[in-house]
């Protein structure tokens, strides 16, 4: 039977009206992805603006250069900085939202308070001013430089690959450089140390982090009361903590408004590690009786010591990797003041656009990045997290405090694939596998007690064999790979293209400014 005209009209306008709700959502996605690009476009506005009102000395000139120092700090944070909290976001000790709040602050603080020491290795040495001949010249290559890194990074970031700022900038820097004067113009020594130190770096976050997370395993999780051992050990995790960003606080962020002896450093950084260890001793007792004598209730009290020792991996980071965004644009300003030569003072206003930088490319583009590191190269929780934060910027901290600008990208992955691969070796020894055989076995013979009561005729058949005994599965399990290959191939695959990449594009943007802007 037909449908009556008035069933037929109904029907046609259902479908248009969800037609027009499916176009109204896709423009409502769409108009969310383009909300990022559009605040990212108002910050390099006040970017410019802020050169403009700060500037006197080749205006148009330092205007550009510092848009591209801005455009280069968002693409740190939305790359970069991701690494420093995606431990905690991946353990769920932290929200997204809390995560990018704790970030912006520490990434700031640690780019304002001390950021400035190495901001002169990466202007001023790798490529040597005096080689490059006239002040033009120079100031074109450090542009050059900074753009093609920030292009390379914002490639990245939108293919989803963790690579490092600190080799995208040496890379450009190198690329514009030799474009510029030729081979005489790279301090190779200088970058042979660099390059050393991105081999050793993620060895030494890697190697700290799985050895860190053996030693709590040992102490705290395999202990036979995890909550006494906790009591006894947290609390002196915490205060180590604390004192190594108070001893960090002290000899370099303060460094500028007082210096003191070392017997004072001393005298603080102790003064420190004691109040955090009362306060956390006091924090933890009143906790201890609610919890379970299990891994994941005394992992809850990891919480914090996480959240503080991403805070610290966030304050390291700004004050290492900074430079990346400023250090070249620190060499424009110097050269447009007819200084290129000398070793000058970064400017405050220079060090604000690599602050906010940081901090707003973080909050528009970094949740991507904080996935992938976070939850998708190993299964974290907040002991394993924690280890990885506090490993990391450990690292960093000392490789900031020597001026020496290393990944940060490889310190944290590096880190996080330590503790993945500490994870596989505790199955290799067995030990988890063995656990769970057993509580398969207690299990089986609670079933079988329990058949064996409903079955007292003897009828019943017999349970069939348990298949985590048999030593072939066994062998198998303990194989089982905690860390997944696939990324840490495209992560190597990342980190490898960096730094030829990079200074192919640096030097092709040289080659096209002088040939567009000869007089530059």
């Amino acid at each position: 039977m037909p449908l009556p005209p008035s069933s037929l009209r109904k029907q046609a306008l259902d479908k248009d009206l969800k037609k027009i709700v499916a176009l109204e959502a896709v423009s409502h996605q769409g108009g969310l992805r383009l909300l990022p690009l559009g605040l990212s476009l108002v910050f390099l506005v006040l970017v410019w603006v802020l050169a403009d009102w700060s500037t006197t000395a080749g205006t148009g000139v330092v205007v550009a250069a510092a848009v591209i120092g801005g455009y280069m700090a968002l693409n740190i944070g939305a790359n970069d900085v991701a690494n420093n909290m995606a431990p905690a976001v991946g353990a769920r000790a932290l929200s997204m939202g809390g995560a990018l709040l704790v970030a912006a602050i520490f990434e700031a603080g640690g780019a304002l308070i001390a950021g400035a020491d190495v901001v002169s290795t990466v202007s001023k040495g790798i490529i040597d001013p005096a080689a490059v001949g006239d002040r033009g010249t120079f100031v074109a290559l450090m542009m050059a430089a900074l753009l093609g890194a920030a292009l390379w990074l914002n490639l990245a970031t939108w293919l989803e690959a963790p690579v490092s700022t600190t080799h995208s900038i040496v890379g450009g820097v190198l690329g514009a450089g030799l474009a510029a004067a030729g081979m005489q113009a790279a301090n190779w020594p200088v970058l042979g140390a660099i390059a050393a130190s991105w081999v050793v770096s993620p060895m030494l976050g890697g190697i700290g982090a799985a050895l860190m997370l053996v030693l709590l395993d040992q102490l705290i999780l395999q202990a036979d009361d995890r909550v006494a051992a906790a009591r006894r050990w947290v609390p002196v995790v915490v205060a180590i903590t604390a004192a190594a960003f108070a001893a960090y606080l002290i000899q370099k962020g303060l460094s500028k408004v007082w210096k003191p002896p070392l017997w004072v450093l001393l005298a603080l950084v102790g003064g420190v590690f004691a109040a955090t260890l009362g306060t956390v001793s006091r924090l933890v007792a009143r906790q201890a009786p609610r919890l379970e004598n299990t891994k994941k209730a005394v992992g809850t009290l990891f919480t914090a010591p996480l959240i503080v020792a991403a805070a610290l991996l966030s304050f390291a980071h700004g004050a290492n990797d900074v430079a990346n965004a400023i250090g070249p644009l620190a060499a424009v300003v110097a050269a447009m003041q007819g200084v290129a030569g000398a070793k000058v003072a970064v400017p405050g206003w220079i060090m604000l656009i690599g602050a906010a930088g940081i901090s707003v490319g973080l909050a528009l583009f970094g949740p991507r990045m904080i996935r992938m590191v976070g939850e998708k190269i190993t299964r974290l929780n907040p002991v394993r997290a924690f280890c990885v934060a506090l490993s990391a910027a450990v690292t960093v901290l000392i490789a900031s405090a020597l001026g020496l600008p290393v990944s940060s990208t490889h310190i944290a992955v590096g880190a996080v694939f330590g503790v993945g691969l500490a994870r596989e070796w505790h199955a290799h020894r067995g030990g988890h596998i063995r656990r769970q055989a057993r509580l398969n076995r207690a299990a089986r013979a609670a079933a079988a007690q329990e058949q064996a009561e409903d079955a007292a005729d003897g009828w019943l058949p017999g349970l069939a064999p348990d298949p985590s005994e048999d030593p072939a599965v066994l062998r198998k399990a303990a194989k089982r790979r905690l860390v997944r290959r696939r990324h840490l191939l495209a992560i190597a695959a990342a980190w490898l293209i960096t730094v030829p990449l990079s200074a192919l594009i640096g030097a092709l943007i040289f080659l096209v400014m002088v040939r567009l802007v000869p007089g530059l």
